[in-house]
């Protein structure tokens, strides 16, 4: 493959993605119809409305996508496989509050396995104009596409982790001041409005939405079960089913949620401790492998510089 070869190729690719980006943001260039004009004003008791009105921008993948998709039907449980299934990821997107969907999620996924597989080519065209391998620019593209694939489900699982661990921070102080107010004689929503208002904490928003669902018609124990089955965090799991059961028995909560939050104050310590002893090889390595040898360096090298000097 010669120089010029090369740079056809990557400059062909940027001139294409650049071509398809700017017709993917075109609008239709007609004088629009009808149907098109009283499809925003029906969409409440039309789902052919719903439709149109979804599918109004220009989308030049479509036709090859809806040929494509008997071998991506095929694909897609190696997909789910390899990149996570749709249920695992809408759940860390919920955890991590974020407001994606699993489609906008592999979207981006795909976007970024696009640019790695771009990048990776490039390199690998110009490993091949330096005399390396003719394969390097195919295999160094499949490398970058599954190093970005895999970036944007790291990150995510980074920033739902993140959040979790905030929520479990959180949990003890939303506990104690839920069974202050259920013990000064208001009621559960009325405590759960209270806290999701006092603050922007995490869980706070979490129980504000919950009571907002709540006024909008879902009962107050649905909301707390979606809640629970939604974060997938063990505290709040178990705080949650105490409330359900306050609720549909009828039994006193205050006392349940102190203990709850006493428990999960020890919890905290009991995952410190756990985490100070997983970290003890990694602080030793810095004092291995840094003090000591400058330890070692300042005690020695007076001595050999004194030996040498004087004989």
């Amino acid at each position: 493959m010669s120089p010029e070869t090369g740079w056809s190729l990557v400059l062909g690719a940027s001139l294409g993605l650049g071509l398809w980006m700017l017709v993917s943001l075109a609008p239709i260039l007609r004088r629009p119809l009808l149907l098109h004009r009283v499809a925003p004003y029906v969409l409440d008791v039309s789902s052919g409305a719903r439709d149109l009105v979804a599918r109004r921008r220009v989308d030049p993948l479509r036709v090859l996508g809806a040929a494509a998709s008997p071998v991506g039907d095929r694909l897609a449980p190696i997909a789910h496989a390899v990149l996570g299934a749709p249920d695992g990821i809408r759940r860390r997107l919920r955890q991590a509050a974020s407001s994606e969907s699993v489609a906008e999620h592999r979207g981006r996924q795909l976007r970024w396995a696009v640019l790695g597989a771009a990048v990776g080519a490039g390199l690998g065209v110009v490993g091949v104009l330096q005399r390396g391998p003719l394969a390097l620019p195919a295999v160094l593209a499949v490398l970058g596409a599954a190093i970005g694939a895999f970036t944007v489900d790291w990150l995510l699982q980074r920033r739902a982790k993140r959040r979790l661990a905030r929520i479990s921070s959180e949990l003890p102080s939303i506990l104690e001041f839920l069974s202050l107010s259920l013990a000064a004689g208001e009621g559960l929503q009325d405590a759960l409005r209270r806290v999701g208002a006092a603050g922007r904490s995490a869980l706070g928003r979490e129980l504000a939405g919950v009571v907002s669902d709540a006024a909008a018609g879902t009962s107050l124990t649905a909301a707390l079960g979606t809640l629970a089955d939604e974060l997938a965090h063990p505290g709040v799991t178990r705080s949650v089913d105490q409330m359900r059961g306050a609720l549909e028995r009828g039994t006193p909560l205050a006392q349940t949620l102190q203990a709850q939050a006493l428990d999960a104050r020890d919890a905290a310590k009991r995952d410190l401790l756990e985490a100070a002893g997983r970290k003890e090889i990694s602080m030793l390595v810095p004092l291995v492998f840094g003090l000591l040898p400058t330890t070692v360096a300042f005690a020695l090298w007076p001595g050999i510089h004194v030996l040498q000097v004087g004989f």
